[in-house]
């Protein structure tokens, strides 16, 4: 790999003069820049990040902390961010904290100490330890926060329940995220608010995790729990698609004996078959626009509308009953 002084002296210019064309940090002479320009694309010369944001006070990095990159909704929410920081010219850092407190800690102070320029984040994060650098809050967003992007997850849970009732449940099952994810329990009022105007009897099935690795664990235990259900509200569209390949294996017939809902519209909900019913999530309008607002705020810009909640909406498919007139 080259070095700033073989640019230099290709150029036949200052290593200062190589720095302050590369930083654009300075007066630099025609002659001397398209000298330096040169030498840098034959020597296929790449700047030390690390140091030109020690110089700067500034890096073109920014963090973004996730629970579970594999999950496909994080994933889309992933890139939405990426692609509104690489128009703005910054590079993307992912941290993949798999729903771990102390990872998330730990994330935070190497963001700190490696002076990265902002930070977007799924998960609950203190800004003041990350001293001074800028947080936005995405989808997650818990308590009150400066600045947040978030979908309507209390709309989404009526929009669920609304649905499912036009199958006319018998033995309606209702999955609820874990406790300590806020979106979880927004979902879960709205569902609770329909249902019980409605006075139509359900089950709660507590899950603790929307980890993919936990999910099939998860489908075997509703099924045991629940063996005679006829309409399910899953929290998400992992736990949709896995409960309909277990019904198919248990010749249950979808949607006629057992209805489903997911959450999130992922990629393969209208890959599976049948296919799955959904509320449609905006996780990568939630990653680009959160990803906007960072900028803004590194450059020191306006921001209008600190908190932005997205609309949600239903996406129906082959899982769920229609009503019989």
């Amino acid at each position: 790999m080259a070095t700033i002084m073989e640019v230099a002296e290709l150029a036949g210019v200052s290593v200062a003069t190589v720095s302050r064309t590369l930083n654009d940090s300075g007066y630099v002479g025609d002659e001397a820049r398209a000298k330096v320009e040169q030498a840098v694309k034959d020597l296929n010369f790449y700047p030390n990040e690390v140091a030109r944001s020690l110089y700067n006070k500034q890096s073109k990095i920014v963090g973004l902390l996730l629970p579970d990159i594999s999950n496909p909704y994080f994933t889309l929410l992933a890139k939405g961010a990426e692609d509104c920081l690489n128009e703005a010219g910054f590079a993307l850092l992912l941290a993949n904290t798999q729903d771990m407190e102390s990872k998330v800690a730990e994330y935070a102070q190497s963001f700190a100490s490696n002076n990265i320029a902002g930070v977007l984040s799924v998960e609950p994060l203190e800004s003041a330890s990350l001293s001074g650098i800028p947080v936005v809050h995405l989808d997650r967003v818990v308590g009150k926060h400066e600045y947040a992007v978030l979908g309507d997850d209390f709309q989404g849970g009526v929009l669920s329940a609304q649905v499912i009732l036009a199958g006319e449940p018998k033995r309606l099952v209702v999955m609820v995220g874990p406790k300590d994810v806020p979106t979880g329990e927004e979902r879960l009022r709205g569902v609770q608010s329909v249902l019980d105007q409605a006075n139509v009897p359900y089950e709660l099935f507590q899950t603790k995790s929307y980890r993919v690795k936990d999910a099939q664990e998860t489908v075997n235990e509703l099924f045991a729990t629940f063996p005679d259900m006829d309409s399910i509200i899953a929290t998400n569209d992992v736990y949709g698609a896995i409960i309909i390949r277990e019904a198919l294996k248990r010749g249950i017939h979808i949607p006629n004996e057992l209805q489903i809902i997911g959450y999130d519209n992922s990629s393969f909900s209208g890959l599976v078959y049948p296919g799955l019913s959904t509320i449609y999530h905006p996780a990568y309008d939630i990653g680009y626009i959160g990803a906007h607002v960072l900028c803004r705020l590194i450059h020191d810009q306006a921001v209008d509308d600190k908190v932005i909640q997205l609309p949600v909406a239903l996406v129906e498919r082959e899982s769920l009953r229609k009503k019989v007139n």
